[in-house]
This record gives structure tokens, sequence and C-alpha cells, in this order.
């Protein structure tokens, strides 16, 4: 029903249950319904915004532990998870924000949240895209990518970039980036459906499903007879450590996450260091929130691509707060095509 102002409404969530060991599973999280008040306290500064896209990203599985590192603080047990998201603005007593804005940032898992610190959000002045990027594209995983590529990476045109987790929510933006750069691109993924995006829908040169490679380290000197000068790495593991075994003199890591770890007990270690050392390799961690004031500069340089079609995306959309749970578990089984977004509600 639709809520007026000050009225207290029925609030969907999706709860964490209790801490996870291993591969996360859709019973680890628990549908609630519980009350929220559309009034915000007077002079608080604080909005409430009706959730209507929520993003689903690897990085959610680290916080589902628990983690001593202030960037990365674990969820609690009993209460909703968080993530980024779009949302409209149904109350607010903080004066750049008004009832009826569009914003993008951390949210709740929920249909209503209470944001105590809405100077984190972004207000959405560009719709004439779909709202559903904001979780993507012109967002937080286009942000991402845009970050990694062009500025920790430092590409030069021509240069040998190659991408693991290609097909997803970041990886699908570096290569087309990294193409318009003029660049030569290959990807990695784990399916046939995803190496065909990766030629026929966003234009890599070429890419490999690494389920079917006994060899990695082969597979990337077939694909990259000269070496590679970029890796942007999503995968960690047995991918990062055939990769430093193919890197050119000079090359640049831009590790931007390690989802073949999350999971684990006890994470892989890496034996191939000493390439790093030999070929002058620079690995540089990439934490998003560094660049977030940056943002005007980013959309500065993405709209434009979307706008005329140089930049293509694909989202993975699951309808409903109640299929959430199912839609973040399968980020880690590869079940997404492209960007997983869930949608609370259109509008």
């Amino acid at each position: 029903m639709a809520a007026t102002n000050g009225q207290v409404v029925c609030n969907k969530q999706v709860i964490l249950k209790n801490f996870v060991n291993g591969f996360p599973k859709e019973s680890d999280m628990y549908l609630k319904t519980d009350s929220i008040s559309l009034k915000v306290e007077q002079g608080s500064n604080a909005v409430i915004i009706k959730n209507l896209y929520l993003s689903c990203d690897p990085y959610m599985r680290i916080r589902m532990t628990p983690v001593d590192d202030p960037n990365f603080t674990a969820y609690q047990p009993g209460s909703p998870i968080q993530g980024f998201g779009v949302g409209k603005v149904v109350e607010s007593e903080y004066p750049e924000l008004k009832k009826g804005d569009l914003v993008w940032g951390v949210t709740g898992w929920e249909e209503y949240t209470l944001i105590n610190n809405p100077q984190t959000l972004f207000k959405i002045q560009h719709t004439d895209v779909p709202l559903s990027y904001y979780t993507g594209i012109l967002g937080m995983p286009g942000m991402t990518a845009w970050a990694g590529f062009y500025e920790i990476c430092a590409p030069k045109k021509g240069e040998y970039v190659y991408i693991s987790a290609a097909s997803g929510a970041v990886g699908q933006l570096v290569g087309q980036f990294a193409k318009l750069f003029g660049c030569y691109v290959v990807g990695s993924a784990g399916t046939k459906e995803k190496i065909e995006l990766l030629k026929n829908k966003f234009g890599f040169d070429d890419a490999f499903n690494y389920k079917e490679e006994h060899d990695l380290n082969a597979a990337l000197k077939r694909c990259f007879p000269e070496g590679i000068d970029i890796y942007f790495e999503n995968v960690g593991g047995k991918m990062l450590d055939a990769v430093l075994l193919n890197m050119r003199a000079h090359g640049r890591i831009a590790a931007c996450g390690m989802i073949s770890q999350y999971n684990l007990e006890h994470t892989e270690g890496v034996h191939n260091m000493m390439n790093v050392v030999y070929k002058r390799i620079r690995i540089e961690g990439l934490a998003v929130f560094d660049y977030f004031p940056q943002y005007a500069k980013f959309l500065e340089v993405v709209l434009p691509f979307v706008r005329e079609g140089k930049v293509v995306y694909v989202e993975d959309i699951a309808e409903g707060l109640e299929n959430a749970p199912a839609a973040l578990i399968g980020l880690f089984s590869g079940r997404n095509v492209g960007k997983q977004v869930v949608v609370v509600a259109r509008e």
C-alpha cells in the first residue's frame, strides 16, 4: 500500500541468521517482516529511503564472517544485511536531499531503510538511463572498473590485458574500457554462455572457460604468447599463480577481488611471487571508496559511453526481496550471467 508521511508500515527484511563458515547457503539468511515509521526525527539529519534495486556483490561474503578490518565490518546476526542499492527518499531531515529524490549508496536489504549518515549517498541526477544501472555500471562496480583500469593500471594503447571473472559486474566493463582504449583483451569465465558473451557482445578479442583448462599456465601462454601487460584480478589462488608466470616486464596488476578464496577456511598460498621481482611487476589493491570523491569525473567518462552505445551492460535480474538470498548465493557458483540485481520495487 502507498505510504503517507509519518505512517507506520510493514518492512520486509533479509536477516543474517548466524555467521557463515565455508560456502554460504540460502538458509544462512531468512525473511522477516518488521515495521518502520516513515517519520524522521526532526533535526536528526537522517533520511528514510524506499529501496528499489539491490546489488549482489562478492565482497558481501566477507561481511558474513567476523573480520578485523574497518573497511569490511561484519554483518550482525539477527539484523538485516547491507549492500549497495538504489532507492527513493520518502522522508528527509537532511538538507541536501528532499522527498522524491533518487539516490544510490549503502542501504539495508529491506523495503525501507532509515539512513543516519545520508552524506554517504549519491544523488541520482541522470534518469535517462535505467535506474538499475546505478547498482552496476553507474555505481560501485562501474567505479571499480574505471578506477582499476584507468587509475591503477595506467594503460597504454596496444597493451595486452587479461581479466578473470570477466563476465561479471566489473569484468565486463574493464574489458570494454580496454577495447575502447585500443588494447588487446582476453577474459576468462566459467560457462560456454559467458564465453560467448565476452566474445560476441562485449567485444573481447578472445576468451576461455577456466573450468575446461587443465593447465592455466598453458591456457594463458596460448592466449598471450608475448605475455600480459595488465591483469585485472578478481579470482586469486591458482589463477593468480598462473598469471604471474605470464606477466611481461613492468606489468601491472589491479587486485580487485579474490572470489576463489572467500569461502575457504584456509586460503591458498601464491607460489610464483618471485616473478614480481624478476619482472618488476606492480600489484596494487583496489578499494573503490578511495575513488568516490571522483564520482563526477567518472560520470563524465562513462555516461557518454552508455548513451552512445559504446559500452553495453548485461544484468541478471531477480524479482522480489524473497529471492534475494538465492541471488546472492548464486554468485559463488557462477549462476548469474552479468550483474546480479534484485528488484525490491520498481517505483
